[in-house]
């Protein structure tokens, strides 16, 4: 499996993205939420991955936090859920709602997801309710840490360019320290 991929962006669209890594580009399927917050083109990305294999073909799907990976893959497990409505799912609302939806068994809610009908809101939360945490704090945590480093006078662009890099598992402590030595490196 190829968990995640860090290279530069040649090609970007609202739904897929390429990154070149040692001279191969690899076509990565995005929800608009991390296209929203993808570096510009020419500059370096690290995108968790998820691989799709159906006969067919191989897909790769990336993101730029793990736990909306994480989430990605419970979701098309549920059944009748592919990747494409995983990613409108991901692209429409954030995962905290998704997860506020479902241990909520908000069925309405999950219903103006395009693509997601009564029977399949109905499945989802009866498929999913258990099965997915909380999302954790670690969103707030990057969110922290670039509002810190916005506010030290680091452009916005660089700021969410390294802090895509740094991993999600650090402490908000680590994570600042990694950031600022990657910023000043």
């Amino acid at each position: 499996m190829i968990n995640r991929i860090l290279g530069t962006i040649v090609e970007k669209n609202p739904s897929v993205v390429i990154v070149d890594v040692g001279g191969v580009g690899y076509e990565i399927g995005v929800p608009v939420s991390t296209f929203s917050k993808l570096p510009q083109i020419g500059e370096k990305v690290l995108l968790f991955t998820h691989l799709y294999i159906r006969e067919d073909s191989h897909q790769l799907f990336g993101f730029l936090e793990e736990m909306e990976r994480s989430l990605f893959g419970k979701i098309i497990k549920v059944s009748g859920i592919g990747p494409r409505v995983g990613l409108a799912i991901l692209s429409t609302i954030s995962p905290a709602s998704l997860v506020s939806y479902i241990e909520k068994r908000n069925t309405a809610s999950l219903c103006q997801i395009p693509g997601i009908g009564k029977k399949t809101a109905e499945r989802m939360i009866l498929e999913l309710n258990g099965k997915i945490e909380a999302v954790s704090e670690n969103t707030n945590d990057n969110e922290e840490l670039v509002q810190a480093l916005l506010a030290l006078g680091y452009s916005e662009k660089e700021v969410r360019s390294t802090v895509s890099t740094i991993e999600y598992k650090l402490t908000i402590q680590e994570k600042i320290k990694k950031a600022l030595k990657l910023l000043s490196g």
